[in-house]
């Protein structure tokens, strides 16, 4: 061995020394090749086209289950569900509920209006939603306060978009007391545009008792047509609306709409396994990501038919794996430390929503659940960014953690725009403390390109370089971030 190779060597070894002093792993000290690789390996098998989109209730679901079980068993993690009946996999059932029938017909003075064709939908969660010659109450963009239940009661709400599409506006008129809620399209929301949406998002939980909620669209032309006649005009609505002090008014017209869905039941799984700690009275940590996507999501002739979801979330769950890998080869932590894996992310959080339901440990036992979800975005030496800042105790024990294995994390809150698109705003809805730290969100603007591009597209595959030298760190630092909160003496179990 000659003089250069034994510098270089005692500089390793100094640099891992200093590493263990800080309580970082050693291999975060040097770029680690071999687990970008493992990790590649992973998305690799997991964004297959043999796995068809890791879609919920399929055989791509199976195919998921089985490679990541058979990976946690040979780690050596036990099973996670405390089920002797249902281990590793915890039983998940869901409700998909899509449009079916649509009807709207309008009147002014017993005489039905004529519409043209195809410019009203109607759409209910639940199985039916009806009524019959309902007065229309124009409620403008309903920047203001809601009208009083009394004023809304039985009564159709008849509301402009102005381009937004959160739903908010909506759902606070119909828990005001609307018994109807129709939204006036403008920008570039369409009817198909619409429908294609709702037939993606009318899924929950098989014991959730969805309402008979009724919300309608429809088109200027189909509005103009409505106010025809009358003596008001759309645009004349519109610049009342803008004016301060605007109060809803009655319209002359009154609405019979009906609503019903077609019913699904799917069967799928949540994959949960554990390290089992030396004091779990301490209370659990608990590591969290996404296995599904969206399956076959595009048709002929198109070339690319499958979302095989490769950025989201084939490297979250290879992530996941690869931090359980090295947590066992560690000292046995104070506390257990669970890792799930959950359905139906894509389709609402409805995974994780279940396992807060069904925990297998009490969740005021949980003191720290970190979610991991699209890492593969950032290079390596990017900093790090927190969704969900500010909005638990943890900030301070995950910026201490940083400190300690030298990592930066990027100040402001700038992240949490994207808090409610992830596993871990449905575990704060259950008072579970939930962050995500990735680099994948230390650059804004680079995930809001990944948003703007290949995200929930079948473009996110592997037919492209993914970039997995940040992931490879959040690997790293995620597992001595899960140590630092499994040490007992470290961190205490927060009062609740």
């Amino acid at each position: 061995m000659n003089r250069g190779r034994l510098a270089s060597t005692g500089t390793w070894a100094l640099a891992a020394m200093l590493a263990l002093c800080l309580g970082m792993p050693a291999e975060a000290a040097r770029r680690d090749s071999e687990l970008e690789a493992q990790l590649r390996r992973h998305i690799e098998v997991l964004a297959s086209d043999e796995f068809e989109g890791r879609q919920p209730g399929t055989e791509g679901e199976a195919k998921t289950l089985r490679y990541l079980g058979k990976q946690w068993f040979d780690i050596g993690l036990a099973s996670g569900t405390n089920d002797p009946a249902n281990e590793w996999f915890a039983p998940v059932t869901l409700v998909a509920r899509e449009p079916a029938a649509s009807q709207a017909v309008f009147s002014r003075k017993g005489t039905a209006i004529g519409l043209p064709a195809g410019s009203v939908l109607m759409l209910t969660s639940g199985r039916r939603a009806l009524i019959r010659r309902a007065p229309v109450l124009f409620v403008g963009k309903q920047d203001i306060e809601s009208p009083a239940r009394g004023e809304l009661a039985g009564r159709v709400a008849l509301l402009l978009d102005a381009d937004r599409t959160d739903g908010e506006r909506q759902n606070a008129l119909l828990a005001a007391g609307a018994a109807a809620v129709l939204t006036v399209l403008d920008g570039d929301r369409t009817l198909e545009g619409i429908a294609a949406r709702r037939q993606r998002s009318g899924y929950a939980l098989a014991d959730e008792n969805l309402g008979g909620d009724l919300e309608g669209f429809v088109t200027r032309e189909g509005m103009e047509a409505l106010l025809r006649g009358s003596g008001a005009t759309l645009s004349g609505l519109e610049a009342r609306a803008s004016e301060p002090g605007f109060v809803p008014e009655m319209l002359d017209f009154v609405a019979s709409l009906e609503a019903t869905t077609q019913e699904t039941t799917i069967r799928t799984h949540n994959l949960i396994g554990k390290i089992e700690g030396r004091k779990p009275d301490a209370g659990a940590v608990l590591l969290v990501a996404h296995w599904d996507h969206f399956g076959v999501c595009a048709e002929e002739p198109a070339e690319d038919l499958v979302c095989n979801g490769a950025v989201d979330n084939a490297s979250g769950v290879a992530a996941l794996t690869e931090i359980a890998r090295r947590l066992m080869r560690g000292p046995r932590p104070d506390r257990d430390i669970y890792f799930l894996a959950t359905t139906a992310e894509e389709l609402g959080l409805l995974g994780a929503h279940a396992f807060a339901e069904n925990p297998p440990v009490p969740l005021d036992r949980i003191v720290a659940a970190i979610n991991i979800d699209s890492i593969a975005l950032a290079p390596r030496g990017t900093p790090l960014g927190i969704v969900g800042r500010g909005m638990t105790a943890l900030d301070p024990e995950i910026e201490k953690a940083a400190r300690s294995m030298r990592r930066k994390i990027v100040s402001g809150d700038e992240a949490n725009e994207y808090v409610k698109r992830q596993d871990g705003w449905a575990l704060l809805q259950h008072d579970i403390p939930a962050v995500m730290v990735t680099s994948a969100y230390g650059d804004i603007k680079r995930v809001e390109r990944f948003f703007e591009g290949d995200y929930h597209r079948p473009s996110d595959d592997l037919s492209r370089r993914i970039e997995l030298g940040g992931a490879a760190e959040d690997v790293q630092f995620l597992t001595g971030l899960a140590r630092w909160f499994a040490d007992a003496d470290r961190v205490s179990l927060p009062p609740r």
